[in-house]
């Protein structure tokens, strides 16, 4: 190893792990997480509409976007596996 410093985040030539191939998920499994995302983001969707009502549009926002994204990665693990 030589004593010259490494960018952050660079592993020096050659000494990259290869990306092993993973096997897709099961079906059941990708059905199950996508699940527990649909119940995650309706929790995150009732706090955004119980701070709306509330008047407090910050907490609504960050309850929208923590709704959406949720969905987004159980789709997104539905799709991808």
């Amino acid at each position: 190893m030589s004593g010259a410093a490494q960018p952050l985040g660079k592993d020096p030539p050659g000494d990259r792990p290869e990306d092993p191939k993973r096997d897709p998920r099961p079906w059941i499994e990708r059905i199950g997480l996508a699940g527990i995302a649909i119940v995650m983001a309706g929790l995150f969707g009732t706090v955004g509409v119980a701070a709306w009502y509330g008047n407090d549009g910050f907490l609504a926002a960050m309850g929208a976007i923590g709704c959406l994204m949720t969905l987004w990665v159980g789709a997104l693990t539905l799709v991808r596996g």
